[in-house]
């Protein structure tokens, strides 16, 4: 039997649902943000198979450890889709993946992505990494590869999915972390922009059982006219620079960072407590911004439910020498992050009620800490 005729001009891998003309495109548009992201460090350009990046710096340092991190955005993607607005995901995977180089005091150096889609929007793939860029730019890090692949038949057309790693240096002497922390040290609140990228399963979930359509006005989530979708979109808050400026400044002060994501306050800072030490965090000392009380009402959910979950306004945490507490909250503030005292670490054995405080997290043999109290502007506070 004779085989079907075909046009021998076709491209069989474009009839199977890849457009790679569509992904140069994309490359096209991008170009020049990726572009502004790169200091005379970065070798090579754009579109080559690997990024070249000269470590001559590293011989400034006594004993350079590189830092490594690597992270998504996970479910906030699926809004960004639903509102077709993607300008502000690349600022939430920097802020996911290049905050947590900084957590051991390390300089972010450069940052490479991946983006898996259904199909490759060349306009939307760019506005992905033109945010990445953005976002890079504003860290301090060289975005100096990505790569986009097209998925046809795993993911629908206009979905996709973003990840990225980050590369980092840091002298060995100066590696901030639990052997730093000593009873007595000040534990300091960094607020957040809003959700950042944590806790979206259970937004959306929130959101779909109360019927509310992300097109909807959300006057109580932000200023007249913004949509829930563009409220829940609002990016992560980048803290890379303006802690490395306080690091710089404060020295061998600041004993340890925690960057505040899945898991929440209390699991998320005592990953950086040593073993034998704990805090209470004072509820008290701040309210969760609109978005977190407006979503825990809407669900049905109390806020100290949420806790594990959602950052409910603390996006970051140092944990500093009580004599550089005031001095750091205030340069922080300076940088434009409001910046507030909300426990303090102690030793010995817990206080009472010892059974409700987190001990260490995530494969961490670490401190332990609990949240006290009522929030802020609680009808019980």
């Amino acid at each position: 039997m004779a085989s079907p005729s075909r046009d021998a001009s076709a491209n069989p891998y474009t009839e199977a649902g890849v457009d790679t003309a569509a992904g140069d495109l994309a490359v096209e548009l991008m170009k020049s943000a990726v572009r502004r992201t790169h200091g005379p460090e970065v070798l090579g350009g754009v579109g080559g198979f690997a990024g070249l990046y000269d470590a001559s710096a590293f011989k400034a340092y006594g004993k350079p450890l590189l830092a490594t991190s690597t992270d998504g955005v996970g479910t906030k993607v699926a809004i960004a889709q639903a509102i077709d607005k993607h300008d502000t995901i690349g600022l939430d995977l920097v802020g996911m993946v290049v905050d947590d180089i900084v957590v051991v005091g390390a300089k972010p150096l450069f940052m490479t992505d991946y983006i898996a889609c259904g199909k490759v929007v060349p306009e939307r793939i760019a506005d992905i990494v033109r945010g990445i860029a953005a976002g890079c730019a504003e860290t301090g890090t060289a975005l100096v590869g990505g790569e986009t692949a097209e998925h046809p038949g795993l993911l629908g057309p206009d979905d996709y999915d973003v990840a990225g790693a980050a590369t980092g240096v840091v002298d060995a002497d100066r590696v901030l972390g639990a052997e730093r922390v000593q009873s007595g040290d000040v534990v300091l609140a960094l607020a957040s922009s809003g959700l950042h990228s944590n806790g979206y399963s259970l937004v959306r979930h929130i959101v779909a059982r109360a019927g509310v359509q992300y097109g909807d006005r959300a006057p109580d989530l932000g200023s007249h006219g913004t949509t829930w979708g563009e409220a829940l979109l609002e990016p992560t808050r980048l803290y890379t620079a303006p802690l490395l400026r306080l690091i710089a400044d404060q020295g061998e002060r600041v004993h340890a960072l925690s960057h505040i994501t899945g898991g929440g306050i209390a699991a998320n800072v005592a990953r950086v407590l040593p073993r034998g030490m704990w805090v209470e965090v004072d509820r008290s000392t701040w309210s969760p911004p609109p978005v977190f009380r407006v979503l825990a009402d809407l669900g049905g959910l109390d806020l100290t439910a949420t806790e594990g979950t959602w950052n409910l306004g603390v996006g970051f945490v140092a944990v500093v020498a009580a004599d550089k507490a005031d001095a750091a909250a205030s340069a922080l503030a300076q940088d434009g992050i409001a910046t507030w005292q909300v426990g303090v670490v102690s030793d010995g054995p817990l206080p009472e009620g010892g059974e409700a405080f987190e001990q260490g997290a995530k494969g961490v043999d670490g401190g332990a800490v609990r949240l006290v109290g009522s929030y802020a502007g609680d009808a019980a506070a």
